[in-house]
Parts: C-alpha cells; sequence; structure tokens
C-alpha cells in the first residue's frame, strides 16, 4: 500500500541523452545517471580527447569511467514499466526508404535531423537536446541522411566545407590550409551554384534527348499497331484465297474423276458388246462343227453328199472386229496432264510467294519473273486432247492470277 502511495514523475526517471525511460541504466561518477548505451555512445565521441565528461553538469573525469549497473534505480524502472506508468511515445517508427534513430532502442523512430559532428541521426524526441544544449547548439544539423560518413574529410575528420577548382573536389578547411595551399578554393554554395548551370544544360539536353526518343518510341508503336492489323489482314486474305483455290481444285478433281469414270463406262460397255457378239457367234460355230462331225461319221454316201450341199455355203459371220487399244494412250495423256498441273502450279507459288518474301518494306520486288515461262501451261494444255483442254485451261486462270501484273490486287 505504501508503494502505491508514492508519486513518481516520469522525468525523473528518463535518460537526458536519448530523453527515453532509463534502459539498463548506469550512475557515473558525478551522480547522474543515463541508459548505458547512450553514455558509452557519449564517451566514446570523447576518446580522443582523452576527458570525458557528463552531458548533464560537464564535470569531467581521467580516465575514462567504468560503467557500473544501478540495481536499485533499474528495479524501480522495471517496476514503473509493469504498472504501465511509462508513456508510449506518438512517433512514426522507421519504414522503408526511411532514415532509422540511431538513439532509439528497440523498434526505431524515423530520424528527421542528422547531426554532422555526432554523426549520428536523431529522431523529432532525441534531436531536442541539439536545441537545448548549449554544447550542441553549435553542432550543424541537416536533413535525415544514411550518408553522412560522405560529408567528413578523411584525412582531418572535419567536415567538407569548401571546394578545390584545381583538383575538382570537396575538403575541409584544415585540407584548404595543408595539402590544398596555393589552389583555387571556393565556398561550397558558390561553386554549387556554378556547377548547378552546368548540370542544368545536362539536364535539357538529357530532356531533349528523352523528348526525341519518345516522339520515335509513339512512332514505332504506332507502327507496330499498324503492322499487326495489317499482317491480320494478310493472313485472312491469303487463307480465303487459298480456300478459294482448294475448292477450285477439289472441283476440278472430281470433274477428272468423273470424266475417267464416263470413259471407262464407254469403254467397258463397247468392249462387253463386242464379247457378246463373240459369244453369240461361237455358240452358232460350235453347233456347226457338231453337225460336221456327225456328218464325216456316217457311212451313208448320199445322206453325206446331200447334207455337204449347206456347209460350202458361206457361213454368214463377220470379221473379228480389231481390239480397241486406245485407252491406254488416253488415260496416260489424263496422268500426264494432272502431273503437268500439279507441277506447273507448284512452280508458280513458289514463285510467287518467294517474291512476296523478298519484298521490301516499301512493296518494292527484288527482282520480277517472266509471266509467260510460269504460265508455261497453257501451251501444254493446247497439245494435249481437246476434252482435258477445256478441263484444266480454267486453272490457267487461276495462275494468272499469281503473277507479278495482279500481285497487287491478291492476298498473298
Amino acid at each position: 500500500m505504501a508503494e502505491a502511495c508514492i508519486s513518481v514523475s516520469l522525468d525523473e526517471f528518463s535518460c537526458s541523452i536519448c530523453l527515453d525511460l532509463l534502459n539498463d541504466l548506469v550512475t557515473i561518477p558525478c551522480g547522474h545517471s543515463y541508459c548505458k548505451v547512450c553514455i558509452k555512445g557519449h564517451w566514446d565521441q570523447e576518446d580522443q580527447k582523452l576527458i570525458y565528461s557528463c552531458p548533464q553538469c560537464r564535470q569531467t573525469f581521467t580516465p575514462r569511467p567504468v560503467l557500473s549497473r544501478n540495481n536499485m534505480l533499474n528495479e524501480v524502472v522495471e517496476k514503473m514499466k509493469k504498472t504501465g506508468q511509462e508513456v508510449s511515445p506518438s512517433l512514426p517508427y522507421a519504414g522503408p526508404g526511411d532514415v532509422p534513430c540511431d538513439i532509439c532502442t528497440g523498434k526505431q523512430h524515423r530520424a528527421v535531423k542528422s547531426c554532422l559532428v555526432c554523426l549520428v541521426s536523431y529522431c523529432e524526441t532525441h534531436v531536442q537536446l541539439h536545441y537545448e544544449s548549449t554544447a550542441l547548439k553549435k553542432h550543424s544539423l541537416c536533413k535525415a541522411s544514411t550518408q553522412l560518413k560522405e560529408r567528413i574529410c578523411p584525412h582531418h575528420g572535419k567536415l567538407l566545407e569548401v571546394y578545390c577548382c584545381t583538383h575538382q573536389q570537396c575538403i575541409c578547411y584544415q585540407c584548404a590550409i595543408d595539402q590544398h595551399r596555393g589552389h583555387e578554393i571556393v565556398v561550397a554554395p558558390a561553386e554549387r551554384a556554378k556547377k548547378q548551370e552546368q548540370v542544368r544544360k545536362v539536364q535539357k539536353e538529357c530532356q531533349q534527348k528523352i523528348k526525341k526518343r519518345e516522339t520515335v518510341m509513339l512512332d514505332l508503336q504506332n507502327m507496330m499497331g499498324s503492322v499487326k492489323c495489317s499482317a491480320q489482314e494478310a493472313v485472312v486474305d491469303s487463307e480465303r484465297t487459298f480456300t478459294e483455290l482448294i475448292r477450285f481444285i477439289e472441283r476440278r478433281s472430281s470433274e477428272v474423276r468423273e470424266m475417267i469414270k464416263a470413259k471407262e463406262r464407254d469403254m467397258v460397255s463397247e468392249t462387253e458388246g463386242l464379247l457378246d457378239t463373240l459369244e453369240k457367234d461361237n455358240v452358232e460355230l460350235r453347233k456347226i462343227d457338231a453337225n460336221i462331225i456327225l456328218l464325216t461319221q456316217t457311212e451313208d454316201h448320199i445322206h453325206f453328199l446331200q447334207s455337204c450341199k449347206s456347209l460350202f455355203a458361206p457361213l454368214g459371220f463377220e470379221d473379228i472386229p480389231r481390239i480397241p487399244v486406245g485407252h491406254e494412250v488416253y488415260f496416260q495423256k489424263v496422268k500426264m496432264s494432272t502431273s503437268t498441273l500439279k507441277e506447273k502450279l507448284e512452280d508458280v507459288c513458289s514463285d510467287e510467294l518467294g517474291k512476296v518474301s523478298k519484298t521490301d518494306i516499301t512493296g518494292n520486288l527484288v527482282s520480277e519473273e517472266s509471266v509467260e515461262r510460269n504460265l508455261g501451261l497453257k501451251e501444254t494444255m493446247q497439245a494435249e486432247d481437246p476434252q482435258m483442254q477445256k478441263l484444266f485451261v480454267p486453272m490457267c486462270h487461276i495462275l494468272d492470277r499469281l503473277s507479278p501484273k495482279n500481285i497487287d490486287s491478291q492476298a498473298f
């Protein structure tokens, strides 16, 4: 109950460096208490002087005191944490792309300032000490950055504040006195203004190049769309043309097949008629032959002489008809004509499609072939059977459409 009656201020248990509730509390010889990490970091910066001071009372210590944990005060702080007396910070935490506060322990808050002397980044809470402390007010603060070491001279550990025009590099004042003595030295803002004008010229040139490339890119995109559209139209047209050509060939194939079948029927019918006539003749001749055999075997001379008179009369049978042999020539012509048509059609398609593949972007053919050479099928058909000529001449008109004269109107 006595513990509950004690009124404790949170400020009394806050670290004067990080301004948070004391964590892993240590007490230094002057009696002030700090977070172990905070006071250790503060004294690390004073290692070069070999004189260590208290951030609050400025009392100095030589040599560096050993940090010992204050168990009693740590227990009090732990009890305050358990009873919920600590205040949760409302500052935003560091996210991706943010600079974290180097002083915050645990989950770090977002830093708002960086000290070019301490080389440490601070959140809104921890940077207050630089505004309030007389010694820290002299430090140079800048927008929170992760590139603090780049602004420090690697030779003297001092802030880079001037620019050597002779060596084209940023230096500190000590460098200007030592290594760069006698060089053309200017302050950083003046050189920044000069360089910024040069940067603007580079930027302007860069933007002009970007604009030109964007214009070309837009033209290329438009052309690419036109190419796709034209290609799709060509595909549709070529498919339609080839479909028509296939249907035409199929119709002609059907007509050729029907013509061959008709010729076959005519020849078979003629042959069957001849066979029937010859068979009937043979029947009659066998009867006569049988009568002659019986007559030659008779012993009656008078009967023989009276009967043989009828055998000496003409038999009345026509001469055996000539066997037709033209069918082999006819069907051979059919085979030759269809084979010639196939070869000519393949040659025409190969030549014309080859020309299309060699056409440049302006639509001009690299070379043109003679139309008559491609269409020699007409002359071949004229020398063939008239029926075959009548059947296959329309195919020449299809080939005519593939000639260079008409290529512009076709979908190839």
